[in-house]
């Protein structure tokens, strides 16, 4: 069950970026300006964005609080 829940957790990172990208883009922000918003790093929100990393609950909340949505939202 080890490796296969490793890869399950990969693909929910890949399309928790997508939909980061696609709220992103639909309000018309550039990665910085989003990264300002929610104050972490451009790089660290292109690794969100691009799914090679996690991303903790508050920052989440943060980036669903920078995108003017509920944060249940963010993972529909």
């Amino acid at each position: 069950m080890g490796k296969r829940a490793f890869k399950y957790d990969k693909i929910l990172t890949k399309k928790f970026g997508q939909k980061i990208v696609f709220l992103r883009k639909n309000a018309n922000l550039t990665q910085d300006e989003l990264a300002f918003k929610v104050n972490i790093s451009p790089s660290y929100l292109s690794a969100i964005e691009r799914g090679v990393t996690d991303t903790t609950i508050s920052t989440a909340k943060r980036l669903a609080k920078a995108l003017n949505i509920n944060i249940k939202e963010l993972f529909e």
